[in-house]
């Protein structure tokens, strides 16, 4: 779809790519807010150091860009900048590819070198006792467990879990029908433990309700203590929880546990190929990620338990 070469002003532009990343692209919400909040960062600046610019898009120039990050660099860490650099570009060629602007100032931006860290991992003992500390047995226990379960043993990601009503589950062929990003569907395996655990959450799940009112959701394979859907925030804070009293890490967050089912799977043994295909990963060089992580690992192992590692001390 094309533009005409009209008055644009910048809160339109913005308008328009977003409506674009939702129609269009059919991107998770989660993107384009991202997408969204960082342009519009840029469009209060511009407000409020050059309002005259904000009326029409053509008159923002690669000057005012970087000033722009400039500002933000001071209280955003290099990888925030990073992304905010990488929105406006995406944006800025969007524009130029539908003739609303003639050149894309972006493109002459630098990106913030990030020192990209290794993501959190648990090793097989510690991921045991984390996804084993709720006792199945009460009712938000047995939810628990089921749900770490499937964050640990499935790789799914938070937005997914939260996502899945009760028919995605198969337990007879022991499989979970996934909605991940961009609304790709993907069939992911569930381990004989995730079964179980899902197994004894559907039976209990009937009892979660809201306590005065008696409602409950009547879709959602995973509720909240009201009986609606559980969000991701409480997601988040059961894995915080629970992560601090199985291995000691209150920093354990729901897509650690991604990280380290991916990286378990490959340390067995497992493709990249079926990995991906498991995690939903649109490209291969995101789940090449984890042979990086399983080196760096590997590594540390070997410089602390070889002995032609150590260094000799005189």
């Amino acid at each position: 779809m094309r533009y005409p070469r009209a008055t644009v002003t910048l809160d339109e532009a913005i308008a328009l790519f977003c409506g674009y990343l939702e129609a269009e692209r059919r991107a998770a919400s989660n993107t384009v807010l991202a997408y969204r909040s960082d342009l519009l960062s840029l469009a209060t600046f511009v407000r409020d150091r050059a309002p005259e610019k904000s009326c029409d898009i053509k008159n923002l120039d690669v000057y005012l860009l970087r000033s722009w990050l400039a500002t933000i660099s001071r209280t955003h860490a290099p990888s925030s900048v990073a992304r905010k650099v990488a929105a406006v570009r995406t944006w800025t060629l969007w524009l130029r590819r539908r003739d609303v602007i003639s050149t894309s100032p972006a493109e002459l931006l630098l990106t913030p070198k990030v020192r990209r860290s290794l993501p959190t991992l648990l090793s097989v003992d510690s991921a045991k006792q984390v996804v084993e500390m709720p006792h199945i047995g009460q009712v938000r226990e047995t939810r628990d467990r089921a749900i770490l379960e499937l964050l640990y043993g499935s790789g799914l990601r938070v937005g997914e879990l939260c996502a899945l009503d009760v028919d995605c589950i198969d337990l007879g062929n022991g499989t979970v029908r996934v909605l991940g990003k961009g609304s790709k569907e993907r069939i992911a395996p569930l381990g004989r433990r995730s079964t179980e655990a899902l197994d004894a959450w559907l039976s209990f799940r009937p009892r979660m309700v809201h306590p005065k009112k008696g409602t409950q959701d009547p879709c959602a394979l995973f509720l909240a203590i009201r009986g609606t859907r559980i969000g991701q925030r409480c997601v988040r804070t059961l894995v915080h929880a629970y992560g601090a009293q199985g291995a000691g890490r209150s920093d354990l967050h729901p897509h650690a546990l991604r990280h380290t089912c991916a990286t378990h799977m490959l340390d067995g043994g497992a493709d990249l190929r079926a990995i991906q295909e498991m995690l939903g990963h649109a490209s291969l060089s995101t789940t090449q990620r984890y042979t990086h992580v399983s080196m760096e690992h590997l590594l540390r192992v070997y410089d602390a338990a070889h002995p032609l590692a150590r260094k000799i001390r005189s």
